[in-house]
C-alpha cells in the first residue's frame, strides 16, 4: 500500500438499519458448519449468513483433487473430489445446519447430511447445480434466474458483511492513516475481467482517469483497492493513471492489513467495477452514493444499449477475442438454457433503477437510497427451518 497525499437483543443490524427478527426461536442453539469454497464472493455470502444468524459457526475448508469435476458430480453425496489429508476433518457430532455455495461443495454437503441420518439441514447460497428439492433452502439472486419454489428465497442482491458496527470499527482503525489526504474521499473498488467483460490495462487507465476527474472536481482524494481478480497489468495502469492525492492498495492474499472495509467506511462516494455483483452490493449497503464503472466499451460494454467507445478502434480490434466473447455471451443469454448461464446485468439494472447506484458519467445516484435487507430476510428464513 502506498499513500500519495442501544438496539434490542433481537435486532439485526444491516448497514445502519435495524431489522427485527422473528419472535420464534429454536429450542436450542443449532450447530452450524460453513463450507468454504475457492471463490471469494461465495465465501463472503456464506460468512454473511453465518454471522447474521448469531448462533456461532465452524468453518470447513477443502483442497480439491485435480480431476474433481469427474469425481465430484453435483448430484452425488461424496467426498471423492476432496483431498481429505489436506482438508478440514469431517467427523461427528454432525451439525444441525450446513451453509454452502459453489458447485464443488454440493456433494460434500449431501455427504454430511447422509452421515447425520438426514438430520442436518442444507442451505445453498447462489445457484445450485443439483435439483432445487435436494436443499432445505436455496438463497438466490436475480442473475441466476431460478424458478420460484417453496424452498427458494429470491433476494434482490447477494448477501454481504457490511454492518454499521463493522464499518464503525474499520473507520476508527483507518481514519488516522489517511489524515494527510484531502476530503471528500472517493473509494474505488476494482474487480477483474468477467466472461465477455474485459478489465485490461486500457480499461484500468480509463478508470483512473474518470475516478481522478470525479475526485478532482470535489477537491478530494481517492482510496483505491484492487482484488484477487485484478490482473497485474491492469493494476499498474490503474495506479499509474491516478492524478489526484490517493492511497493505493494492491491486493495480497491473507493480508491482515487489507483496507477493504476501512475504505468502505471512510467513503463519501464509491466507484465499483460492474463485474463483481458482491462488491456492487457491498458498496450499495453502505448507503453512500455509488457509481458503477463499465469495464467494457462498445461491443464489450455491460450496458444496454452499449456504452460508446471513448477511443477509436483500429480495424483488428473490431474482431478481437473480447468482442467475440461478448457476442457469444449475448447470444447465449438469448437462446441458451438459463440453468447454465448467469446475467449480472439484471442485478446492475435493478440497483440503478432503485436509485442505489448510477453508471459513472451518467448522472447521480439517489440521495436517499432504500436499504438492502437481503441478509435479514435470508437469516429469518433459515431460522424458520428450526422454529419451535
Amino acid at each position: 500500500m502506498r499513500a500519495t497525499g442501544a438496539e434490542s437483543p433481537g435486532a439485526a443490524r444491516i448497514a445502519g438499519r435495524t431489522v427485527e427478527r422473528e419472535a420464534t426461536a429454536p429450542s436450542h442453539v443449532p450447530s452450524v458448519w460453513l463450507l468454504m469454497g475457492h471463490r471469494a464472493g461465495d465465501n463472503t455470502q456464506v460468512h454473511a449468513l453465518g454471522e447474521a444468524l448469531g448462533w456461532g459457526f465452524e468453518e470447513k475448508r477443502f483442497v480439491y483433487k485435480k480431476y474433481e469435476r469427474v469425481l465430484n458430480l453435483p448430484f452425488m453425496a461424496t467426498l471423492a473430489g476432496v483431498a481429505q489429508d489436506r482438508s478440514s476433518v469431517l467427523l461427528p457430532p454432525w451439525p444441525d445446519l450446513v451453509i454452502t455455495a459453489g458447485r464443488r461443495n454440493e456433494p460434500i454437503a449431501r455427504w454430511i447430511k447422509a452421515h447425520s441420518g438426514g438430520r442436518t439441514k442444507l442451505v445453498h447460497v447462489g445457484r445450485p447445480w443439483a435439483r432445487l428439492d435436494r436443499w432445505d433452502l436455496v438463497v438466490t439472486t436475480p442473475q441466476y434466474r431460478l424458478p420460484k419454489g417453496p424452498t427458494v428465497l429470491h433476494n434482490e442482491a447477494p448477501l454481504h458483511r457490511v454492518t454499521r458496527e463493522r464499518l464503525a470499527n474499520a473507520a476508527l482503525e483507518w481514519a488516522p492513516r489517511v489524515t494527510q489526504l484531502p476530503r471528500p474521499y472517493v473509494t474505488v473498488l476494482a474487480g477483474g475481467p468477467s466472461g465477455p467483460y474485459p478489465f485490461d490495462p486500457n480499461s484500468g487507465a480509463r478508470l483512473a482517469r474518470q475516478a481522478s476527474e470525479l475526485a478532482g472536481k470535489r477537491g478530494g482524494s481517492l482510496l483505491v483497492t484492487t482484488s484477487a481478480r485484478t490482473p497485474a497489468a491492469t493494476v499498474d495502469a490503474l495506479f499509474g493513471g491516478v492524478t489526484v492525492p490517493a492511497m493505493l492498495y494492491r491486493w495480497r492474499r491473507d493480508d491482515a492489513e487489507n483496507p477493504f472495509f476501512g475504505f468502505l467506511a471512510l467513503a463519501d462516494a464509491i466507484i465499483v467495477t460492474g463485474d463483481s455483483v458482491s462488491m456492487m452490493t457491498e458498496a450499495c449497503a453502505t448507503g453512500q452514493p455509488v457509481y458503477f464503472y463499465d469495464t467494457g466499451e462498445g461491443k464489450t460494454s455491460m450496458r444496454e444499449p452499449p456504452a460508446p467507445t471513448s477511443t477509436p478502434l483500429r480495424w483488428w480490434e473490431h474482431v478481437s477475442l473480447a468482442h467475440l466473447q461478448a457476442f457469444i455471451y449475448r447470444q447465449t443469454m438469448k437462446v441458451g438454457p438459463t440453468r447454465l448461464t448467469r446475467d449480472i446485468r439484471i442485478v446492475q439494472q435493478r440497483l440503478v433503477e432503485s436509485g442505489r447506484a448510477a453508471w459513472l458519467g451518467e448522472g447521480e445516484p439517489s440521495g436517499n437510497p432504500p436499504p438492502l435487507e437481503d441478509v435479514a430476510r435470508a437469516a429469518a428464513r433459515v431460522r424458520a427451518l428450526f422454529a419451535s
